[in-house]
């Protein structure tokens, strides 16, 4: 996992927004509300994110994750290396992150968190069929 790699997979979610703040940490925010913070420097961790308890309790228990300082009681962790899981696992965690703190927003941030959703799919798809149509000829 490296700073690039994590703006991409946070910056393909709806609504989402990065912000540098408390010096030179990068944050990642889906209406105002973080998910996900990185710091630009050297630091004891590397990565912190929300999960959901039961995922809280198992990572916990792997090595080079721990309760994330400050966040631990919000069910937050921190990677304290770059290669604690693998990217896979990581984005998956991150865009869980990314719901549950999209979960706790008022019903028209939701909503409209799942419009974008929605319309950047169908474009997705649309790409996807165009591409597909100019293969065959």
């Amino acid at each position: 996992m490296d700073v690039e790699w994590l703006r991409k997979v946070c910056l393909s979610l709806p609504n989402t927004t990065e912000q540098i703040q408390w010096g030179n940490d990068l944050l990642f925010k889906v209406h105002g509300k973080m998910f996900a913070v990185t710091p630009l420097e050297p630091a004891p961790v590397c990565l912190s994110f929300k999960c959901t308890d039961e995922a809280f309790a198992e990572l916990t228990e792997r090595p080079n994750i721990i309760p994330a300082p400050y966040l631990a009681r919000a069910k937050w962790v921190a990677l304290e290396k770059h290669d604690a899981l693998d990217r896979a696992e990581l984005a998956e965690l991150l865009r869980t992150s990314y719901e549950l703190v999209l979960a706790r927003l008022p019903k028209k941030l939701r909503e409209s968190a799942k419009a974008v959703e929605r319309i950047t799919a169908e474009k997705t798809a649309s790409k996807r069929k165009r591409a597909k149509r100019r293969s065959r000829k």
